[in-house]
């Protein structure tokens, strides 16, 4: 049996570098120039509001510009750029695409952009569960799956397989993370689903502790791509310094189809992996006791307890997982909290012995509602809850929370890229 090819190239000019891994992989064979392709990047959020550092947070624009201009040269006209982003408030796919310079594509080559969260999804069943899928993505013809060299704190690396995550509605991509199944044994069943011909995974960044904007990019300098979706994720994790059957979610894929993860039955054309493997953490450090991130034991913050995230924690109440960090240490002034507990997610039960409950989120505010361990609640509502309103409950509960100081930690993510050449905004903005 033929290994599966996967072309790992030094980045330097985008056009150039993708065409050598798209050459190196075959990229192309099995396309037809009459089918209609789907390019699938990850555009998972952007932030109008507040400075949001994408590097190695979403797909850089000069990949998919050259994606575009490779394939248009090659006689394919019939293209789509789809994504269904963190619709919060409201659906922001088409306001995404216009900082990010797509529209540009559309004039020069006529791709058409959509958003999935504002078309039709497609139940589609799965055996023992359902997701609704968009319909774009059902019916296209071929799918490009562009995804980026990242690490995810609930299941270690988020690569192609992880995300395709993004062509599920709302309530689908909440059901992954549902309390009585491994997020790990849901998404990878996704692409089953899905006529995916091409994996490419834009490492230009390689983001540790993803997937959001909190955790820090190193440049990395490199484009894998394959025809074979697992062979792709197994070198990217493999250059992020993760072992295959150490990521469960690769492990998962490869047991139910029954392939192997030994990088010895993966050709690698291009680059030398091993020049290139270098471990990127993919975890924030808690206390042994579960009171809390280290950087709160580091502090001295003491009388609180933040339970640590599980992957019950859907990815709209995840992204303000930091944030609400943030705010908790800004109301640290050195005396210890009045005995608080933090539960989040769809399977934390607040414990007994707190004189004050706060539950951040729709679901552990109704997975509590009836618990007899808490003496006062302090409920923080909304799918996912809004920081603002987060301030004002802890500050009538007497906990002086400053969202101000959240801002001013925004602007520090921001400015740690600043006036460093590596990180080039021009890679984004088209």
């Amino acid at each position: 049996m033929d290994r599966p090819v996967v072309a790992l190239v030094k980045f330097e000019e985008p056009y150039r570098s993708l065409t050598e891994a798209v050459e190196l992989c075959e990229g192309f064979r099995g396309l037809d120039p009459g089918d209609e392709i789907l390019i699938k990047p990850n555009l998972v959020t952007w932030d109008f509001d507040l400075p949001f550092p994408p590097f190695g947070v979403i797909t850089t624009t000069a990949v998919v510009s050259a994606l575009v201009r490779l394939l248009a040269e090659r006689g394919f006209r019939r293209l789509t750029i789809g994504e269904a982003p963190l619709p919060v408030p409201k659906t922001q796919g088409r306001a995404i695409y216009r900082v990010l310079g797509y529209e540009k594509l559309r004039e020069t080559y006529g791709v058409e952009l959509v958003d999935f969260n504002e078309e039709k999804f497609e139940p589609v069943d799965f055996g023992d569960f359902e997701l609704s899928i968009a319909r774009r993505a059902l019916e296209a013809d071929k799918i490009i799956n562009v995804a980026v060299l990242k690490t995810h704190n609930q299941c270690k690396v988020s690569l192609g397989i992880k995300n395709l995550k993004g062509v599920l509605d709302r309530k689908s991509k909440m059901f992954c993370h549902h309390p009585d199944r491994d997020l790990n044994h849901v998404f990878p069943r996704i692409i089953d689903k899905l006529p995916v011909a091409l994996t490419i995974i834009d490492g230009i960044f390689a983001l540790e502790k993803g997937p959001g904007p909190t955790g820090r990019a190193h440049r990395k300098d490199l484009l894998i791509a394959s025809r074979d979706a697992l062979a792709c994720d197994v070198v990217g994790a493999e250059v992020m310094g993760y072992r295959a059957e150490e990521v469960p979610s690769l492990k998962f894929y490869a047991d139910h189809h029954g392939r192997s993860l030994d990088l010895a039955d993966i050709e690698v054309k291009g680059e030398e992996m091993a020049r290139h493997r270098s471990y990127v953490e993919y975890d924030w450090e808690w206390t042994r006791d579960n009171t809390g991130p280290i950087g709160f034991e580091k502090r001295g913050i003491t009388g609180i307890a933040v339970r640590k995230y599980d992957d019950s924690l859907c990815t709209g109440c995840s992204v303000l997982y930091n944030p609400m960090l943030i705010m908790l240490m800004s109301a640290f002034k050195g005396r210890p909290f009045p005995e608080i507990e933090v539960v989040s997610g769809k399977r934390q039960l607040a414990a007994r012995g707190f004189a004050k409950t706060v539950l951040f989120g729709k679901c552990a505010c109704e997975l509590n509602k009836d618990n007899p361990n808490i003496a006062e609640a302090i409920p923080i509502r909304g799918c996912p809850p809004d920081l603002k309103k987060f301030e004002k409950a802890m500050r009538e509960a007497g906990i002086e929370c400053s969202y101000a100081d959240y801002v001013k930690y925004r602007q520090y993510l921001f400015d740690r890229y600043k006036d460093r050449r590596e990180f080039d905004m021009a890679l984004y903005l088209g």
